[in-house]
């Protein structure tokens, strides 16, 4: 099943939708290369859609995203009145179309002053069988009548509110569909080290607190995360680190003391590599006016 990709921050944007019944006959628009991603979500009958060679039915209860650099069209009218909803949206980030056996693409670290942000991957289903259809159609009806009000800045922001809700509902069926193999084991790994940040964790820890070998850990949490298991925990401790330099007072020694470092040595030496600086010069940094 293709999959879209979507690389944020940015997150993908709202643009526009609406509501429309296609009668007998008549078929989807005939469009190339539209520059947006085209979402149809159709609530009773069905539409024929082709895209890159691909065929879909999309009856009652399912969603498609049409890419906006392709060729799609319908072979075929409708055989029945058929409702749907359609929403425009795109994005300024990086996307890609890729298959349920290809891992996300790995994070990104984004420096924002005094803390690292990284990115992370919005996998949507492009054709997919809803979970729950009826909770998207009322999601998609808000979106519809508060195109009234687009103009007013508070119904803007209330739209891509409720687009997030749609963004996640379209990911929840693809979970439910197919979870990628390993990555229930990488975010398993992922919250026993941060619930156990401050503690000694070894390979052999970890692996009989998951019931997974090390080794597979490491290979799971290096597809989805893009590091093993230690170097997640390095700088989870870090950050954590960060904060306590910024929030508190703390002697520097107690603040490695407080992150999981046994030796302030140790915890300067690995503060240094990554942030280029010392924890006290982080500090001074950051409490200058």
């Amino acid at each position: 099943m293709p999959i879209l990709e979507f690389t944020s921050p940015p997150l993908p944007h709202y643009l526009a939708s609406g509501f429309c019944v296609i009668a007998p006959g008549r078929k989807h628009p005939n469009r190339h290369n539209i520059g947006v991603f085209d979402l149809l979500v159709v609530q009773e009958g069905c539409i024929y859609i082709m895209e890159g060679g691909v065929y879909y039915e999309v009856t009652a209860g399912h969603a498609i995203i049409l890419r906006p650099d392709r060729h799609h069209y319908s072979p075929q009218g409708c055989t029945t009145d058929t409702a749907h909803y359609w929403l425009h949206f795109n994005t300024t980030g990086a996307w890609r179309e890729t298959e349920e056996e290809v891992p996300p693409l790995p994070s990104v670290s984004i420096e924002e002053k005094s803390f690292t942000m990284q990115t992370f991957a919005i996998q949507l289903p492009q054709f997919t069988k809803l979970l729950k259809p009826t909770s998207v159609y009322r999601t998609m009806q808000q979106l519809g009548e508060l195109e009234k009000e687009s103009h007013r800045n508070w119904a803007r922001w209330k739209h891509q509110q409720l687009f997030q809700q749609v963004l996640e509902q379209l990911n929840a069926s693809l979970q439910a569909e197919m979870p990628p193999p390993g990555a229930e084991v990488a975010d398993q790994a992922a919250s026993y080290l941060r619930q156990h940040f401050k503690q000694s964790v070894t390979a052999q820890s970890l692996g009989e607190a998951l019931n997974f070998h090390p080794v597979y850990i490491a290979r799971c949490m290096q597809r989805e995360f893009g590091c093993s298991p230690f170097e997640y925990l390095l700088r989870y401790r870090l950050e954590q680190a960060k904060l306590l330099l910024l929030q508190t007072d703390f002697p520097v020694a107690r603040v490695a003391e407080e992150v999981g470092f046994n030796q302030a040595a140790y915890f300067t030496s690995c503060f240094v590599k990554v942030e280029g600086l010392t924890p006290r010069a982080y500090r001074k940094r950051f409490s200058q006016a």
